[in-house]
């Protein structure tokens, strides 16, 4: 078991520093990129259809390999999945640098390097989720998690400025060129990690029969994986809409805030998951992981249903914080329950199915946070949001294998 006080015991080990420099580095650099991209497209390939067009682009690919980069991670390892997707991203952002440095890209070259960033990244997010338990002891996961999180929230804070910084002094080609220079970075890392070899008691089995044929719809069959499934993809079907869409809309209409306030509550919502994770690192791992989740993110729902009536700034970025302080610590339970939990010979599959449930959601939500939105005003669309995570966690709460599950090894219900 982690043991209370040690958050810091996976940096004991020399792969997981590397994997952790190269993650926040990449991290910084997709900030970046988040920033140069739309700036780039808007000033010179069109306006808001030609960057829905690019983002689409983006986002259709990342969400269709999703399960395409688990199976391929259970099958050739996450370290050679993640050196792969690092490269594609580093030759497509380099590409882009070049081509705006020159002024010689279309709206349709554009497209196409979004469609090869996009799929690359698709691969990566389920390697880059089951290399950790190839790297660390079960007892260490919980904290290597929320060391991995921390810093992906620090660097998803301190990306973007970085970017408008770079983005106004230079322009999008220079940011480009960071961006491919910081996957160059994490590519040299990962070597550095591959060299430093697995933990052999948790490696990837790939002379597993059974992990060779392991379907789709054999892990689907899993209740824990369905139910999982289900629920996640509820949660997502209206937190994405309330973090894009109606946040923004509130601050901006009922809120009465400048563009500062809205960043301040965008801001709120980082610092909750970076608290969050800080607690989750320095408490021991449960024993039964999914049970506390689900009874840390059920309090979540009251406070999301009151951030209409906050009461002005503050107020409502403390209520963000105390909200997104509860998601973290709950996310990260789940997360480290399933590590423990599913073989690490199929770890990249279950990982990539679950995905679907997140990052499939985000169109849907987006489109039912506008709609509701446009019927009801942004403040209809937060008792939704709230509902939809206390639906999902009195779901799980009810469910007696989510409250008994145990992820002890002993314990698989994965055949």
């Amino acid at each position: 078991m982690n043991q209370a006080g040690e958050p810091m015991a996976p940096l004991r080990h020399t792969s997981f520093r590397l994997l952790l420099a190269g993650e926040l580095v990449s991290n910084f650099g997709d900030g970046i990129f988040l920033v140069a991209l739309p700036w780039y497209v808007l000033a010179h390939h069109g306006g808001a259809l030609r960057l829905g067009a690019v983002l689409t682009a983006y986002g259709v690919p990342r969400t269709a390999l999703l399960v395409v980069g688990g199976h391929a991670s259970d099958r050739y390892r996450p370290w050679t999945v993640m050196l792969a997707a690092n490269c594609a991203r580093g030759v497509a952002v380099s590409a882009l640098a070049a081509t705006a440095a020159t002024g010689t890209a279309n709206g349709r070259v554009v497209i196409v390097l979004a469609v090869v960033f996009g799929a690359a990244e698709g691969m990566f997010i389920p390697a880059s989720e089951a290399i950790v338990p190839a790297l660390l002891a079960r007892s260490e996961l919980q904290a290597g998690n929320a060391l991995i999180s921390g810093t992906t929230q620090l660097s998803q804070l301190a990306g973007p400025a970085l970017g408008g910084l770079l983005v106004a002094l230079f322009g999008p080609a220079e940011g480009f060129a960071l961006d491919a220079v910081t996957f160059a970075i994490s590519a040299l890392t990962l070597v550095g990690v591959h060299r430093d070899g697995l933990t052999p008691t948790t490696a990837p089995s790939l002379g597993d029969p059974s992990a060779k044929t392991m379907t789709l719809s054999a892990l689907l069959a899993q209740p824990i994986v369905r139910l999982m499934l289900i629920t996640d993809a509820l949660i997502n079907l209206g937190s994405t809409g309330m973090g894009r869409v109606a946040l923004p809309a509130l601050a901006r209409g009922p809120m009465h805030l400048h563009a500062t306030g809205y960043g301040a509550l965008s801001a709120a919502m980082g610092a909750g998951l970076l608290l969050g994770t800080i607690i989750a690192a320095s408490i021991p791992s449960a024993q039964r992981p999914f049970l506390l989740a689900s009874l840390v993110l059920l309090p979540a729902a009251p406070l999301i249903a009151a951030l209409p009536d906050g009461g002005g700034l503050i107020p409502t970025a403390i209520i963000l914080v105390a909200a997104f302080t509860l998601i973290a610590i709950g996310n990260l339970q789940l997360i480290t329950g399933l590590q423990q939990w599913a073989r690490p010979e199929l770890l990249g599959r279950v990982t990539g199915i679950l995905m679907l449930a997140s990052v499939g959601m985000m169109p849907l939500s987006t489109l039912l946070a506008g709609l509701v939105i446009h019927l009801t005003g942004p403040r209809g669309y937060f008792p939704l949001d709230a509902a939809t995570i206390a639906i999902a966690a009195i779901a799980q709460l009810i469910s007696p294998t989510w409250r008994r599950f145990d992820p002890t090894p002993a314990k698989h219900a994965l055949p």
